[in-house]
C-alpha cells in the first residue's frame, strides 16, 4: 500500500517511494530508498519538499493514530499524479539567457551533486538505475527550452576538481540542443539526454590517480583511461531498463569517422547518429573546460579548431548542425568589433548566426576599458559587425565570465 505523509511523519525504516514535488526540490539523487539514518530525515524536512509517497509493504507504516494524508492503490496512480503536478508546474516559454542563468544555476548544482552520487555508487558496485535520471533529464531539457545558450554556457565554467561529474551535465544538455536542431522526436531526445549523462559512466571505474592526474598522461595511463567506454557499457548491461541508444552512446562516443577512434574502431557509416551526436557534444564540452591539466578554449576559438577536425573525426552534417544550435559565436566568446571594441556574447538572436548580442566593455583604440553596453547585431540600423574572434589569454581579462552571465564568483 502506497500512502502520502507529511515529511514530519518521516521515520528510520520507511521505504520512500516518492517525493511529492519537483526533483529540484529535493536533496538526493534516488527517489526511492529505504531510510536507514536520521540525517536523512532532517535534510528531506530541510527541503521545501512538504509531502512523501511511502511503500508500507516495503518499510515502516505510520502508526494508526497518525492518518496519512492519502493513500493509492497502486503504484501508476501515484506515478499519474506526480506527472500531473510536475506538468502544471513546468515552464519552457523562452526567456533571455539572463533570467535563465539563475534557474540553470540551480540545476547545475543539484545535478552535481546527483552525478556525484550516482558515480560513487557505482563505484561501490551499486547497480545504476538510468530511470532515475529521468526527472534530472526533464529539468535540463526544459531549461534547453526556455534557453538554449544558459546551462550549456554555465556548465562550461566547471572547475578542474568537478569536470568529470559536471561534464556530464553539460554533454546531455549539449545533446538536447542538437537534437532539438536536428528536428529529432521529443522522446528521442530525452533518451539522448540520457546518453549524454551517462556517456562517461565508465570513468567511475578509472583509478583516481589517473582520473585526477594534474599533467599529461603516459602511454599506459591513456591505455587505462581509454577503457572507459567498454566498463561504462558493461555497468549499464549489468543494470536493468538501460535504453539501447545509451549503451551504443556510451560505448561508442569516442569513435570518428576515419576509424581512428577507439574502442572499435569503427567507420562512418558503422557509427550510429547517436554515437556521432556524443562525439561532437563530448568534444566541445571537453575543449572549453578547464581540465586538471590545461585551461579551457575560448568557445568560437573551440569551434573553429573542431571545424578543422571535422574531415575524419566528426560527421559533417552532425557538426553542422551542432554549429546551428550554439550558435558560430557562442555565448561567452570573446569577439573584436568593426568599431574597434572588444565584447562577450551574451545571447544568440534569430536573425542571423553572425549577429548576435554582444557586451562592450574595451575599446582597443584608447587601449582602455569603457562602460559596458549591450549590442544587438541584429538590430535595424546597426552598422557594427564582428571582424574577429579574440584570444582571452591575450588580454587577461578576469572578469570575462562575469561579464556574459552577471553572476560573481564564477
Amino acid at each position: 500500500m502506497l500512502k502520502k505523509i507529511s515529511v514530519k511523519q518521516l521515520t528510520v525504516g520507511m521505504y520512500l517511494k516518492e517525493f511529492s514535488g519537483s526533483w529540484m526540490e529535493h536533496p538526493f539523487w534516488r527517489n526511492s530508498f529505504v531510510i536507514t539514518d536520521p540525517r536523512d530525515i532532517e535534510r528531506v524536512q530541510a527541503s521545501s519538499i512538504r509531502e512523501v509517497w511511502i511503500d508500507c509493504a516495503k518499510g515502516i507504516d505510520v502508526p494508526p493514530d497518525e492518518p496519512a494524508i492519502s493513500e493509492a492503490e497502486s503504484e501508476s496512480q501515484v506515478e499519474a499524479e506526480l506527472a500531473d503536478a510536475a506538468q502544471a508546474t513546468r515552464e519552457t516559454a523562452p526567456v533571455s539567457t539572463r533570467e535563465e542563468l539563475a534557474r540553470a544555476a540551480k540545476i547545475c548544482a543539484q545535478a552535481k551533486r546527483a552525478v556525484t552520487s550516482m558515480f560513487q555508487e557505482a563505484r561501490m558496485g551499486k547497480a545504476v538505475d538510468p530511470g532515475k535520471a529521468r526527472k534530472l533529464v526533464e529539468e535540463i531539457s526544459d531549461s534547453v527550452t526556455r534557453n538554449p545558450g544558459a546551462l550549456i554556457s554555465l556548465a562550461r565554467l566547471k572547475t578542474a576538481d568537478d569536470y568529470t561529474y559536471m561534464h556530464s551535465v553539460a554533454v546531455c544538455a549539449l545533446m538536447i540542443a542538437l537534437g532539438r536542431q536536428l528536428k529529432l522526436d521529443e522522446d528521442l531526445i530525452r533518451k539522448l539526454g540520457i546518453a549524454g549523462l551517462l556517456h562517461d559512466l565508465g570513468k567511475a571505474m578509472m583509478p583516481m590517480e589517473v582520473l585526477n592526474k594534474p599533467g599529461k598522461l603516459t602511454d599506459d595511463e591513456f591505455r587505462i583511461m581509454k577503457s572507459h567506454p567498454e566498463e561504462g557499457h558493461k555497468l549499464l548491461q549489468e543494470s536493468s531498463g538501460v535504453d539501447a541508444i545509451t549503451l551504443d552512446v556510451v560505448l561508442h562516443h569516442h569513435e570518428k569517422t576515419d576509424g581512428s577512434g577507439y574502442p572499435k574502431g569503427l567507420k562512418d557509416s558503422e557509427i550510429s547518429l547517436h554515437a556521432k551526436m556524443g562525439a561532437v557534444c563530448d568534444v566541445y564540452d571537453a575543449i572549453t573546460s578547464n581540465r586538471p591539466y590545461k585551461a579551457g578554449w575560448d568557445p568560437a576559438e573551440s569551434l573553429r579548431k573542431m571545424a578543422e577536425w571535422a574531415n575524419g573525426h566528426f560527421d559533417p552534417l552532425v557538426f553542422q548542425a551542432f554549429v546551428k544550435s550554439l550558435g558560430i559565436y557562442p555565448i561567452g566568446s570573446l569577439i573584436r568589433l568593426s568599431s574597434g571594441r572588444l565584447g562577450i556574447v551574451i545571447d544568440q538572436t534569430s536573425k542571423s548566426l553572425l549577429t548576435p548580442r554582444i557586451k562592450v566593455f574595451f575599446s582597443t583604440r584608447s587601449n582602455a576599458r569603457i562602460s559596458p553596453e549591450i549590442i544587438d547585431l541584429s538590430a535595424p540600423g546597426c552598422t557594427d559587425k564582428i571582424v574577429a574572434r579574440e584570444d582571452p589569454s591575450k588580454w587577461n581579462f578576469a572578469d570575462l565570465n562575469e561579464l556574459w552571465s552577471g553572476q560573481t564568483g564564477i
